[in-house]
């Protein structure tokens, strides 16, 4: 696996197309030994692309931060007016696309971000093969990726000092595709930084762990960011927050409670967190973050995927914010979950 990346560019280099079409080629015939060598050739998987703030703001005495899994950020304008009314200073995003057909080939975090004065760091979690999903195919029939990237990013008007990006696994699980879909090149990982202003130490972590395994290999994913940070941050003030994809939590509304309560008895990468002193019962709400999303991708029960947890600081006023535009039309599968932070 690639150690911490820690390589800031102003720009990700786009993959060179030869390789890409030798990448379709391997994995159509899944062989899957040609992930790694792949892997290893491609720039951006090998670099954080990073851009500061026009005007760093001072530290606010008390951090609002947000957590969401944004759904390949398709819809910036819709994503910003939910930032704004999470009013987060610090915004940790997951499914984030840079050119990719299917959120109109644009540099999304990048739009998201113009004209507000704030920064943000960009880590690719995977080079994307073709155009997605099902109905991702059906929707961008014709049409071809300029850039290909999809990952986490970190958006915030604070400075952020020593990013780098925490690759948790590179088994290569998506590189032929999930029924022959979304082939991918690359695995889960982690984007970390430090504010800079902080009186002490506050490290701030987006992340988005597997979907389509079990709860051993997102304890397996969240024991390898535990021991990156046990490098980088050891016993320092933290703040970890993206889609954990904790599927097998229970669902029902009289279990809820178990989702603060005990929450290792079902996904057990919680029993690592709270031996790493990590808490959550106060970042979170004991409700459901799924959604049914703009495609009715998923259907009731809905289950609690996205996670705030924290340590060494103090969490208060936790909040589940409705995934929804001006109009109320849905913006993602997740709603976006934010938390006041002290130190």
């Amino acid at each position: 696996m690639r150690p911490l990346i820690d390589r800031i560019v102003p720009d990700l280099e786009t993959p060179n197309r030869a390789v890409l079409e030798e990448a379709r080629q391997a994995s159509a015939q899944q062989e899957q030994a040609t992930h790694k060598s792949l892997l290893e050739r491609i720039p951006a998987l090998h670099a954080v692309e990073g851009v500061p703030p026009a005007s760093p703001l001072p530290w606010p005495g008390f951090l609002r931060v947000a957590a969401f899994n944004a759904q390949r950020l398709g819809d910036r304008r819709a994503a910003r007016h939910l930032m704004g009314q999470a009013r987060a200073q610090v915004t940790l995003l997951s499914e984030v696309d840079v050119g990719m057909a299917r959120s109109g080939n644009a540099h999304t975090i990048r739009e998201l971000t113009a004209g507000t004065g704030q920064g943000y760091l960009y880590g690719v979690e995977f080079m994307e093969l073709d155009l997605g999903s099902a109905d991702e195919f059906e929707r961008c029939t014709g049409q071809n990726n300029t850039r290909s990237l999809h990952g986490n990013a970190i958006v915030s008007g604070l400075a952020l000092e020593q990013p780098c990006l925490i690759p948790l696994e590179e088994n290569g699980l998506w590189f032929p595709g999930i029924n022959g879909l979304q082939r991918r090149i690359g695995g889960r990982m982690a984007l970390a930084a430090r504010i800079a202003q902080a009186p002490r130490p506050l490290w701030i972590v987006s992340t988005h762990l597997e979907s389509k395994t079990d709860p051993a290999d997102r304890q397996a994913q969240i024991r390898a960011l535990l021991l990156a940070l046990d490098e980088i941050a050891l016993d320092e003030a933290c703040v970890i927050g993206g889609d954990f994809n904790t599927k097998v939590l229970p669902r029902g509304e009289d279990e809820r409670h178990l989702l603060l309560e005990a929450p290792e008895r079902y996904e057990p990468l919680f029993a690592d967190l709270h031996e790493a002193g990590f808490a959550w019962r106060h970042s979170n709400l004991a409700l459901p973050t799924q959604t049914p999303g703009a495609t009715n991708k998923h259907t009731p029960p809905f289950g609690k995927l996205d996670w705030i947890v924290v340590r060494g600081c103090e969490a208060r006023n936790p909040q589940v914010i409705p995934a929804v535009d001006e109009e109320g039309r849905a913006v993602s599968d997740h709603e976006i979950i934010a938390v006041d932070i002290a130190l």
